[in-house]
């Protein structure tokens, strides 16, 4: 959970959205080991839920032979396992990044405990070698407060230990449980729901697909300057590929077209290259005929080259 304090409103990230993934498929992985099936559905609701809470309700709902803490002890050593191994979800590292650059303090807050927290950021990178845990003014766990959500006391701590008031402060959530807190809190909320979106319309002051949809300057934050002009580069795959007569060739991505942006490229001849794919997202125009195509690509390849003077790919040249 992460909070944002800018003017006239702060920002709360209240879940870890690099670790959603890895937590569903280490559960899934144990109630295979008893001969359940996870239910996506029933899962997606226990989002944001205390640890013990969360363990009694798994019990419950999939009649597991565990004690709550029985269930706690068998869980989290696989749990600490793959957490070093967990990506950040796509547009992550935006917000990482925006707010120090700007002079905003920036806070997460957790329902975990506070070393889990401390251990889950510290293997992430946000600015070259400045990690996640640099860009936080405040780090606050449940285990650090009165009450863990739904209380509101979690994220009233974070903003007093910043020094904002709670009327601005924003959040963002992925879980039902987080967007209620943050309403009884008296903050405004930003949900990225894993589930329907129907839940969350009724509690969240908007509702986003994904954080690559994040938009700070609809809250009164500068705004994101990482677009090429109507493409967002997004960060770099990294791939091993053979270069040989102006082709790239045994590139171990799959689904890709690689084009070469460099023309220069006659003094290079069958050798073996560590390649860094140069993404972004764009609208598309479905009138585009074949005619066209010669044209978007010049326009693509143009896009890509100009991203390469991205801050976020200038260590990677």
């Amino acid at each position: 959970m992460e909070l944002l304090m800018f003017k006239p409103l702060s920002l709360i990230w209240t879940v870890p959205f690099w670790i959603q993934k890895v937590t569903r498929n280490v559960l899934k992985e144990l109630l295979e080991k008893y001969g359940k099936v996870i239910d996506r559905e029933k899962e997606d609701k226990k989002l944001g839920m205390p640890q013990l809470e969360g363990a009694i309700a798994v019990i419950k709902d999939y009649d597991l032979p565990l004690s709550p803490q029985q269930f706690i002890d068998e869980i989290s050593p696989i749990y600490r396992e793959r957490w070093p191994k967990a990506k950040p979800l796509p547009g992550a590292n935006r917000p990482m990044k925006h707010p120090q650059k700007h002079g905003v303090p920036f806070a997460l807050a957790s329902n975990s405990k506070r070393a889990n927290v401390d251990f889950k950021i510290s293997y992430h990178q946000a600015i070259l070698s400045k990690g996640w845990k640099e860009q936080f003014l405040v780090i606050l766990g449940g285990d650090q407060v009165k009450s863990r959500k739904p209380s509101p006391h979690l994220f009233l701590e974070a903003a007093k230990r910043m020094g904002v008031d709670a009327a601005y402060c924003l959040v963002i959530e992925d879980s039902l449980v987080g967007v209620r807190t943050a309403n009884a809190a008296g903050m405004k909320v930003v949900a990225v729901p894993s589930q329907s979106e129907a839940d969350y319309a009724s509690f969240a002051d908007s509702v986003l697909h994904s954080l690559l949809e994040f938009q700070p300057e609809l809250w009164d934050l500068p705004p994101f300057k990482d677009w090429v002009d109507t493409a967002l580069p997004i960060e770099p795959i990294y791939a091993s590929c053979l270069f040989s007569n102006g082709f790239l060739s045994e590139a171990e991505v799959e689904q890709m077209r690689p084009w070469i942006i460099d023309v220069n490229n006659n003094h290079i001849a069958d050798q073996h290259m560590q390649l860094s794919l140069v993404g972004f997202i764009r609208g598309f125009n479905h009138k585009e005929t074949l005619m066209d195509l010669e044209v978007v690509i010049e326009e693509e390849k143009a896009i890509a080259s100009a991203s390469l003077d991205l801050p976020m790919f200038l260590h990677h040249i």
